[in-house]
């Protein structure tokens, strides 16, 4: 890299390591021209295709007059979007290429600043033969943070050693209606799920030195009627208990260094222009110093799909105004309309010079302004994105977040029984795939290239491990086509149990059923898939439904006759091993449900989070309760608890100071005859507060593996701040009153209660409050098998 000389001969102190970053990014702004302000404000995207084929509505109306490449670079170039996630490329080729576009840029300007390179990384690195690990709503349904932390480790090692800087990821949005294409991409519907979740997933990505990108702050999820980008009919205390807690934790608890802003417009104010978020809350309130980046097109759609700006000019002021540094993916309205705005003294330089100074600190903390930088890696040429280790992860995670929801005893699959697998994601390696895998986001667009991965389908790993196995699809994902159904229904009837899989196929913007753009008018089946579930269960062979969706389906009536029921939502490359192993009792069943799954199909979607008029009731005659509660799942062995009491405090056990800690605990028992994991949740229950609360709310949890036999104190610390919720007045206190912590096996099923009582004034909190319950496991000497 070459180096910047100062007039008088010395060192540039923007190269100067022993300054602090913010001291090199303030010797090196002034120095710099208006252009080559604005270059480090956008990314370019060198390989979008402008054609209107490429994964995004109105793609192409933004990157058809794209400048030259030369001309791009001349200033310098901010970021450099997806040079591995465009399109195929092998990992030596690819960072090779990187490398040479580096250099070039390094080369064509003044300071010499490479470019920050991002990435898509929702499910691996998005690269061709890249490991592709289960979607987050797998890692919510793990119920493990300590793994999905060592997921992102492995996902961040291979970015960094192939050149990129920066994930695209976690998505922290929670979910709020099912119909929403993008529920796959969220890790549930508990804001301390997804929080402590996402923490992890941060705290994995930064530790392997890549930025990790918090999405999509905030509100996308809460989207009215399930519909992607429609506007968000919220208001101030849905966003500020349910939508913004994972934020929180996942800037001070994980240390994230970026965040994207939603798409959505929030009671008429479109985020994108929403100062009061992106920097009264984010950054005065939050403290937040790191750098807000555009989803992709963001800046432009102020424009074009909100119109609250006139031009390109216009939008790039108002989102400069808001807090956004970068835009994305590619050149647009902060290139020539800012630089243009800006001589016309319509757009304050200060805001320009506000975002840059955050982007070149990034870079300097980076060591993308260090003598020392290189394009290219050492070890290039042993570079790989799929490894063992990465692949023990991905199928360790996927066996863990399969949830059994239902079993009369038909699993494990009988030794020796013949076994009919139906259904039409059976034998589809794509049903293990989320939409933002690299398979299905890029690689659908370039199927000369193959998958690039070994993806086993079900029916393959089934097949390994059950020799008498028939197999017919009986119906497509989509479409109305019932002419395979006769087949199916002659190969269940001639067998001793049927594997019946129905599900999704993720896609982007309609082109799957799944994913975001695919959104759904209700929640049944796609396709003709129903049909074929009924006409199976009348054959009266016992019948396995296996779920591999993106959402999950209405499980009415119709399902009832089901002898057994599992839930997988997109595994993985290794889904098809983790799911016949769970099938087959190589694997006990361990994960839980980070979504409720309903029981009508209808548009009235609802939450577990939900307060007394929200749940059945005799005003409506529409009952909103679920086939299977948040956190439900079921496991080979039994397990009991018993014992739960208060341990702390001890003089007065029921009173729990409004600022202080209860400590609680329970005993768990594995009275079963295999090892198993239990899932311990700790839920809260506040039967009266100045505004109304949800009946419960999840605050604590932990994974358990025991033997059989094995006995373990489960003990949950507390804060009462975890209490805490927005008041009538806007700010979030924690109330005194009566209040309940409950051990549940899920939302629905509650194992014992513990009557408290918070004791003190009303007292305020800020983001400076406690956010996680501290859980302590001891085990007990082992007991005899009858406790």
């Amino acid at each position: 890299m070459r180096s910047q000389s100062l007039e008088d001969g010395g060192a540039a102190p923007w190269r100067d390591q022993r300054l602090s970053p913010t001291d090199r990014a303030d010797a090196l702004l002034p120095k710099m021209s208006l252009e080559e302000k604005t270059a480090q404000l956008v990314g370019v995207w060198v390989g979008a295709d402008a054609s209107g084929e490429g994964v995004a509505p109105h793609q192409s109306d933004m990157i058809s007059e794209l400048p030259q490449w030369s001309t791009v670079i001349q200033h310098g170039l901010g970021q450099l979007t997806r040079p591995f996630g465009t399109a195929p490329v092998d990992p030596v080729s690819g960072a090779r290429s990187l490398a040479a576009s580096q250099a070039q840029i390094v080369a064509a300007s003044r300071f010499g600043i490479p470019a920050q390179v991002h990435e898509e990384c929702l499910t691996g690195f998005a690269a061709w033969r890249a490991t592709v690990y289960p979607t987050p709503l797998s890692w919510g349904a793990s119920f493990d943070p300590e793994l999905v932390e060592a997921m992102a480790d492995r996902i961040g090692r291979s970015m960094r050693a192939a050149g990129v800087h920066q994930g695209l990821a976690p998505v922290l949005d929670v979910t709020r209606d099912y119909r929403w294409g993008r529920t796959e991409e969220t890790i549930g519907e508990d804001p301390y799920l997804v929080g402590t979740t996402g923490a992890a997933y941060v705290r994995g990505l930064e530790r392997a030195g890549v930025v990790a990108t918090l999405k999509h702050f905030a509100g996308y999820s809460a989207s009215r009627g399930g519909r992607n980008l429609a506007p968000v009919p919220m208001g101030r205390r849905e966003l500020a208990d349910v939508i913004l807690p994972p934020f929180e934790m996942a800037l001070r608890l994980g240390g994230a260094r970026s965040v994207m802003n939603s798409y959505a417009e929030i009671d008429g104010l479109p985020v994108a222009a929403d100062s009061g978020l992106l920097t009264e809350l984010l950054r005065h309130r939050w403290g937040f110093t790191g750098t807000v980046v555009a989803d992709y097109f963001a800046v432009r759609f102020l424009q074009t799909l909100h119109g609250v700006a006139g031009d390109a000019a216009d939008a790039a002021r108002l989102a400069l105004r808001a807090g956004i540094d970068v835009e994305l993916p590619t050149v647009d309205a902060f290139g020539a309309p800012l630089v243009e705005a800006a001589r016309r003294g319509e757009v304050d330089e200060a805001l320009i010079d506000r975002a840059l100074r955050r982007v070149l600190i990034q870079k300097i903390e980076l060591g993308l302004l260090d003598e020392g930088w290189q394009e290219l890696p050492d070890d290039v040429a042993a570079l790989r994105f799929d490894d063992d280790a990465s692949q023990d992860i991905a199928v360790r995670l996927a066996r863990e977040s399969v949830v059994l929801l239902r079993n009369t005893g038909v699993l494990p699959l009988p030794v020796g029984s013949r076994i009919a697998v139906i259904g039409p994601v059976a034998d589809d390696p794509m049903a293990m795939l989320g939409c933002y895998s690299f398979p299905n986001h890029v690689g659908v667009h370039h199927s000369d290239f193959g998958l690039g991965l070994d993806i086993p389908s079900l029916r393959d790993e089934l097949a390994r491990r059950v020799p008498l196995l028939t197999h017919q699809p009986g119906c497509t994902i989509t479409g109305d086509d019932t002419s395979g159904i006769p087949a199916a229904v002659a190969a269940a009837a001639d067998a001793d149990v049927c594997v019946l899989a129905v599900g999704d196929r993720a896609g982007m913007f309609g082109r799957g059923t799944s994913g975001e753009g695919c959104d759904a008018v209700d929640l049944r089946l796609p396709g003709v898939q129903a049909d074929l579930v009924r006409a199976v269960l009348a054959t009266g062979t016992p019948v396995v439904l296996v779920l591999m969706t993106g959402r999950p389906y209405a499980l009415g009536p119709d399902f009832d006759g089901a002898a057994a029921v599992v839930q997988a939502f997109f595994l993985g490359q290794l889904g098809g091993q983790a799911l016949a192993e769970v099938l087959t009792g190589a694997v006990n069943p361990s994960g839980r449900l980070p979504v409720s799954v309903p029981r009508h199909a209808g548009g009235l979607p609802s939450t577990y989070l939900a307060p007394p008029l929200g749940r059945r009731n005799k005003v409506s005659s529409v009952d909103p309760t679920p086939a299977y509660p948040f956190g439900h799942g079921l496991s080979y062995t039994t397990f009991e608890w018993s014992d739960a009491t208060v341990v702390e405090p001890r003089d007065d056990p029921a009173a729990w100071p409004v600022d202080g800690e209860v400590r609680v605990r329970i005993t768990v028992a594995n009275t079963g005859e295999r090892p198993g994991t239990e899932v311990v949740q700790l839920y809260l229950h506040d039967p009266v507060a100045q505004t109304t609360r949800p009946v419960v709310r999840l605050i604590g949890y932990t994974r358990l593996p025991l033997a059989p036999g094995e006995v373990a104190h489960v003990t949950f610390g507390v804060p009462a701040d975890v209490a805490s919720f927005t008041g009538l007045t806007g700010q979030r206190i924690v109330e005194p009153g009566d209040v309940e912590l409950r051990f549940g096996r899920s939302s629905g099923d509650v194992a014992a209660a513990l009557p408290l009582r918070l004791v003190g004034p009303e007292r305020q909190v800020g983001y400076e409050r406690e956010l996680l319950t501290s859980v302590r496991v001891e085990p007990l000497v082992a007991v005899p098998q009858s406790v």
